[in-house]
């Protein structure tokens, strides 16, 4: 009841200002006396489910113990949607480029979309905003965003703290680009919920991510194994965003980049998209794009 990781019991206390504690083989509920009311009467319905041999699956115990009462979802919409049902609105996101315009088409129309080009360009920035929209829509379950914890060009060295302590550098610009396009509350809900995931590449591996919305970030700095390996973790009714800069390879010993090998091997495969965008569609401060460009004049010695 209290689901994977206690995740029911957190959109409970989110959604309900209810908290459920396990003692002694049942459930005590903790707050104020008509939400209790409410979420015990979900519960006992579950519960006459499961007895008569139907025990929800994880998407409608979500569900369930989710919806409010007034203005409640149709049957079958997602609990990601739901969770910000009276938040902030994401603040709306528009092409400025018509690269950019592409991008976001090829988002839209297929499962796999591989986006490649200069910082500014707004790769991830986009793709963040269309899997959020997409969130909100309930057209997937939830938001994995992963980064290859490689350094770039620096030895950082033994990072104090626990692992998460350890690797929350590397995804800094993954909770950047979310804190911009929701509220900073917002987006801790999310994170919270398990709704939005942020992580390392390596915990992808051995996972298989159903109704999910991937986006890659910094892919350059993936090797073709660690590539191949990302790409095959979708699962059914998901999408995957791929962004890279294959001008900004950290990757050691001048190891293949496996986004350069991607780009390759999935070019003209259907329901793959490969998106190039240039200096052109940077939307950054005007200097970036002339510091792009003085760079792509005389490439920088090691």
């Amino acid at each position: 009841m209290l689901g994977p990781y206690d995740r029911h019991a957190r959109v409970v206390r989110e959604v309900h200002r209810v908290t459920l504690v396990s003692r002694d083989g049942g459930l005590k509920l903790i707050g104020e006396a008509a939400p209790v009311a409410e979420v015990r009467e979900r519960i006992e319905k579950i519960l006459r489910r499961a007895r008569a041999g139907d025990e929800p699956d994880e998407a409608s115990m979500m569900r369930l113990l989710s919806a409010t009462t007034e203005g409640a979802e149709p049957e079958g919409a997602d609990a990601a949607a739901r969770l910000e049902k009276t938040g902030p609105r994401i603040h709306e996101v528009r092409p400025r480029t018509l690269g950019q315009g592409r991008y976001l088409e090829a988002i839209r129309s297929h499962s796999v979309t591989i986006a490649i080009g200069p910082a500014g360009t707004g790769k991830t920035f986009l793709a963040v905003a269309m899997a959020v929209e997409a969130l909100r829509r309930g057209e997937f379950r939830r938001l994995v965003l992963a980064r290859p914890a490689v350094e770039a060009g620096e030895r950082l060295g033994f990072l104090p703290g626990d692992l998460q302590a350890k690797v929350h550098p590397y995804l800094r610009p993954l909770y950047d680009a979310l804190n911009d396009l929701l509220d900073p509350a917002a987006a801790r809900r999310y994170v919270d919920n398990d709704v939005i995931e942020i992580c390392p590449l390596a915990y992808m591996r051995g996972r298989t991510l159903n109704g999910a919305f991937i986006i890659l970030d910094e892919a350059q700095n993936t090797t073709p194994k660690q590539m191949q390996m990302f790409l095959t973790r979708m699962g059914e009714r998901g999408k995957i965003v791929v962004t890279g800069d294959v001008t900004q390879i950290d990757l050691p010993d001048h190891a293949p980049s496996g986004l350069v090998d991607a780009r390759r091997r999935l070019a003209g495969i259907e329901g793959v998209a490969i998106v190039e965008l240039d200096k052109s569609d940077i939307v950054r401060h005007p200097l970036v794009s002339r510091i792009v460009e003085a760079y792509e004049d005389e490439p920088s010695q090691q």
